[in-house]
């Protein structure tokens, strides 16, 4: 990598909280960012938290990214779900299409689709759950891309189908030896540390290996990097990332 300039997309998972369920220092991530996923309601989310995270994207100049999820508020969008492809399908559609049409109202255009959660998991590598999510992008127009898992089946899967996908990978989640996301009820699978959170990042951005969670080396190939804006130390670990990528030389650079 020596001689060659370093950029990243730097996004993060917001819009989601609620009355109930606020999630602290939200509005200060934003100017850290230069992209954004936005909850559409079914994972966490309101329409007041919804257009607030959406006329912040749109003050900072973000790109912004429709962020749906399996009909499951009650977990987070964290529980797998079995749903026919029709109603997958027509769950996907109705959440980005709520959402652009939100985005464009208030003078923004949406411009590709993160999935959350245990849907985001198991589209990478299951084609059942996949196919009818991207058939879902795809019937919303051109220009959607499509976010998903770095290193996974999931980006054949997409081009097959026609959509630009942004391979991604995870500043504060660890990795299982197969590149997989490692499950939230293993211990040690979100990291916690800023400055872990730093390492793992420059680490996937100048091409180097991370530690996975048993200790074996993986590389990730990554065009965008994310933190979730639920992570307790989510406003310290963009700080130190800002800081880094100033000392290092990585620009942020919106897709």
């Amino acid at each position: 990598m020596e001689g060659r300039a370093l950029h990243i997309d730097l996004n993060c998972d917001l819009g989601e909280s609620t009355h109930e369920r606020p999630m602290p220092e939200q509005e200060a991530l934003f100017p850290y960012l230069t992209s954004c996923n936005i909850a559409c309601g079914f994972h966490g989310g309101d329409p007041i938290f919804i257009e607030k995270a959406i006329r912040l994207a749109l003050q900072h100049g973000l790109r912004i990214g429709a962020h749906p999820s399996y009909p499951d508020r009650a977990y987070f969008g964290r529980r797998d779900m079995e749903l026919p492809a029709d109603e997958l399908r027509a769950v996907i559609r109705y959440q980005v299409a709520a959402l652009s049409g939100m985005v464009e109202s208030l003078g923004g255009q949406l411009a590709y689709v993160k999935p959350h959660g245990a849907l985001y998991n198991r589209m990478a590598y299951e084609h059942a759950v996949a196919e009818p999510v991207l058939e879902a992008v795809l019937s919303l127009g051109a220009g959607l891309k499509l976010m998903g898992l770095a290193g996974s089946p999931l980006a054949d899967w997409a081009r097959q189908a026609g959509l630009d996908f942004i391979p991604e990978a995870f500043a504060d989640r660890r990795y299982t030896a197969d590149g997989r996301l490692a499950s939230r009820s293993l211990g040690r699978a979100v990291i916690e540390q800023p400055a872990e959170a730093v390492q793992q990042a420059h680490a996937i951005i100048t091409g180097g290996a991370i530690r996975t969670l048993n200790g074996a080396p993986i590389r990730l190939q990554a065009r965008s990097l994310c933190l979730h804006g639920d992570h307790p130390q989510a406003l310290q670990i963009a700080q130190a990332l800002d800081e880094h990528f100033s000392e290092q030389g990585i620009q942020k650079r919106a897709l």
